[in-house]
């Protein structure tokens, strides 16, 4: 059987997701960045999590030549950074305040949480590689909406329920 791709993407549309910024640092020590709604939660013992990064991607080698990276959970407010590193535009970073986690990852200021991660393992998955990490240093906020994406476009939770 063969799936129609668009009606194949339209259907996993119907599953909203929160946007994450995936961060790493490039060999010569530069923050590397890329927008990911496939980030999710894969094991509480020990603490795993995992991302799906395509082999398009320009930052895959960056992703696959460092032992560390890192999610940053979006918040509402920052959608603009979600288009900013999900846009091919040449410097992600100018004007964006980061630190630096224990490992050197670079991490955005404000998210609603983040995770520094040791990569575990690196799998091949169709036409993306899939990044698993087991979680070292983690962060929250307890106020604060998170950043939603659902049928190709951002969301509002309509907080409460």
């Amino acid at each position: 059987m063969s799936l129609d791709p668009r009606a194949f993407r339209k259907t996993l549309g119907c599953f909203p997701t929160g946007v994450t910024v995936v961060t790493t640092s490039a060999a010569d020590g530069s923050p590397v960045g890329v927008t990911v709604s496939s980030f999710t939660s894969l094991s509480l013992d020990p603490p795993l999590v995992l991302f799906c990064l395509d082999h398009k991607s320009d930052w895959l080698g960056a992703f696959r030549q460092n032992s560390h990276f890192g999610v940053n959970v979006l918040r509402q407010e920052q959608r603009e950074l979600s288009i900013r590193f999900g846009s091919k535009i040449g410097e992600r970073w100018k004007g964006v305040p980061l630190d630096r986690g224990a490992s050197g990852v670079p991490f955005l200021q404000g998210c609603l949480a983040t995770l520094e991660c040791a990569v575990t393992n690196i799998v091949a998955g169709g036409d993306h590689e899939i990044f698993i990490g087991q979680v070292e240093h983690l962060t929250h906020s307890e106020a604060g909406d998170p950043l939603v994406y659902f049928r190709g476009a951002y969301a509002n939770l309509g907080f409460p329920v």
